[in-house]
């Protein structure tokens, strides 16, 4: 934890570029905290509106914070490389994500369109305090008003480790209080705005969650069927396979289609959020304008190559639903049949993806074997130069397809530790 408050607690004079002239020096002598360094890139802001320079969001919106883009852990090298592609700097992979940095409208676009992180976290800034007095006190002086809105419930969560302040309820109420005193937003259990404040070896890290609902939760995908794949896990699977949106894509046991969902979404270039409503809208920093413009896309059609089966009637009904609420029913075909009866399509190889049952979902997991067997055949048989990517929590299961598989890194889900399991081509 030492490394990551190095990395997104403290901000140097160097962040402070918005501020010209004598302005960033004063913006630096009045966030200076420990050793001298800026402990909250709002102070910049605070000095530049009272000196008559710059609208709130222009400043605000130029500020470099650092970021934390959440995700399952064994996921954190896919989360890394998707940040790469949208253009977030340097990211490092530590455990549970990946850090970066960015703007307000590189967060806002780090939630609209990552498919694989779980949530997209800023660290507001950074202060000492060694006792619950000197909290109160410093907590006070926190810019609250730089990003929360008086209007708006706020929920704060607190955590002490390592640290003389040890109380976590007593930390708790003392934030609240500095919060409600100071800008006058209250305080709910409920609230979609959380804020995390990490108290480290005497180090109080105030964060914020801009995500609010996780971001597997894309806004479209409303009916699903039992022990569901998470749509973030199911893109990182097919990000492990090499998808680039290009290649078919079959789910021989689809459910509610996640797989396929997240496959024609990528290759239609559609924005996995573009349904959906994030924490941030509800900070004092949102650019309504800026975010309407940044939602807009061009959507791509992509041929109609992405096939989802199942032998349950009332599941293929949930997908195509799914999919036509996602504006994916051009691109995707949802048929009622089973395994035994899955055939080629006329379409060059591609991947065949597939989140069959396992132990933990029916409770035995030799009754399993047959489907297993079943599934390998009939892909040795039918799908040659195709590859297979199988999700399961039980290897030996994996084997029983008769197919050479090997396995990725453990991903836990829903209370297990699931594999992709990934062939070459067949």
């Amino acid at each position: 934890m030492r490394r990551l408050r190095g990395a997104f607690g403290i901000w140097g004079a160097g962040k402070l570029r918005t501020a010209p002239g004598r302005v960033a020096s004063a913006a630096r002598r009045r966030c200076a905290g420990v050793g001298g360094r800026a402990t909250w890139p709002g102070a910049a802001f605070f000095l530049l509106a009272q000196a008559g320079k710059s609208p709130y969001a222009t400043a605000m919106n130029q500020t470099t914070f650092p970021i934390y883009l959440a995700c399952l852990p064994g996921l954190e090298a896919v989360i890394a490389q998707e940040a790469h592609e949208l253009g977030l700097p340097a990211p490092i992979i530590v455990p549970g994500g990946v850090e970066t940095t960015g703007t307000w409208p590189d967060i806002w676009r780090a939630n609209l369109w990552l498919r694989c992180a779980s949530r997209v976290l800023v660290r507001l800034g950074q202060f000492r305090a060694l006792h619950l007095a000197q909290l109160d006190k410093r907590a006070r002086k926190f810019p609250w008003a730089d990003f929360l809105r008086p209007d708006i419930p706020v929920r704060v969560d607190v955590t002490c480790t390592r640290s003389r302040i040890y109380h976590q309820k007593a930390a708790a109420q003392r934030i609240q209080t500095a919060i409600t005193e100071t800008l006058g937003a209250s305080i709910t259990l409920d609230a979609d705005l959380r804020l995390m404040v990490r108290i480290d070896d005497d180090m109080v890290t105030v964060s914020l969650d801009t995500s609010g609902e996780g971001l597997h939760k894309r806004g479209h995908k409303l009916a699903t069927g039992k022990a569901p794949l998470r749509e973030t896990m199911a893109a990182a699977f097919l990000n492990q396979m090499g998808f680039d949106g290009t290649q078919p894509v079959i789910d021989p046991m689809c459910g509610s289609g996640t797989f396929i969902l997240e496959a024609a979404e990528r290759a239609a270039g559609l924005p996995p959020g573009r349904t959906r409503t994030f924490a941030f809208e509800n900070l004092s920093s949102f650019e309504a304008s800026a975010w309407a413009q940044m939602r807009q896309h061009s959507p791509q059609t992509p041929p109609a190559q992405f096939f989802g089966f199942d032998r349950d009637q009332g599941v293929i009904q949930n997908a195509r639903e799914n999919a036509q609420r996602a504006g994916l029913e051009d691109c995707t075909a949802f048929t009622c049949q089973p395994i035994s009866a899955l055939s080629r399509p006329d379409t060059p190889p591609g991947l065949i993806m597939v989140n069959p049952p396992y132990g933990g979902r029916i409770g035995n997991p030799a009754r399993l074997f047959g489907l297993y067997a079943t599934l390998g055949q009939v892909l040795r048989e039918n799908f040659a130069g195709w590859r297979l990517g199988l999700v399961t929590s039980e290897r030996k299961l994996a084997h029983a397809t008769g197919l050479n598989l090997q396995p990725g890194p453990p991903i836990p889900h829903g209370g297990l530790k699931v594999q992709l399991f990934q062939s070459g081509p067949l």
